[in-house]
């Protein structure tokens, strides 16, 4: 199963993130959509999970939730917007990770691509940085992987090019 994991693109939608996602089974939204058009592709095309982020309106966090948990191949993951990262979680994800106790947490936010193992619990937290052109990071990118037989495999970090540079 081919996975596009993408976050905080506040609203943008471009030909770069659909051929960056070509051949993904599901694609995951870990927050700051930004507006439902920018989205409604990816929701018609591919299974399509999400959590809203700080930015969006009333319209999307009726469409989707703060925190989404659930299981796919016996690999357990977690998702939110805001989370931190391994040793500098806020107490509410501590508390998240701490019962949920997940194989792999997912957070946005930072705009900051970070793939990392968490010492503590051991899972792996993943946060795709920002395909987007709003926001302080230099490069856009997202994460591809496949999960196959309870793993994370062929895990890639994919550049889109600079932000605010729109071809």
């Amino acid at each position: 199963m081919k996975i596009g994991l993408i976050s905080d693109n506040h609203g943008y939608f471009g030909p770069d993130i659909v051929q960056a996602l070509e051949g993904c089974d599901e694609i995951w939204h870990a927050g700051d959509i930004g507006s439902l058009d920018s989205v409604s592709m990816f929701s018609e095309k591919f299974v399509f999970r999400a959590v809203y982020g700080n930015i969006d309106d009333t319209i999307i966090r009726l469409q989707f939730p703060e925190t989404l948990i659930w299981e796919l191949q016996s690999l357990k993951f977690v998702m939110t917007h805001i989370g931190g990262y391994p040793g500098k979680y806020p107490s509410r994800i501590l508390k998240l990770i701490d019962e949920a106790k997940p194989d792999v947490f997912i957070c946005g936010h930072s705009h900051i691509l970070k793939v990392m193992k968490d010492p503590r619990s051991g899972h792996l937290h993943m946060n795709p940085g920002s395909y987007g052109h709003q926001g302080f990071h230099v490069i856009r990118t997202l994460l591809r992987f496949e999960i196959s037989g309870g793993k994370i495999t062929q895990l890639q970090a994919v550049e889109l090019g600079r932000r605010g540079i729109i071809s």
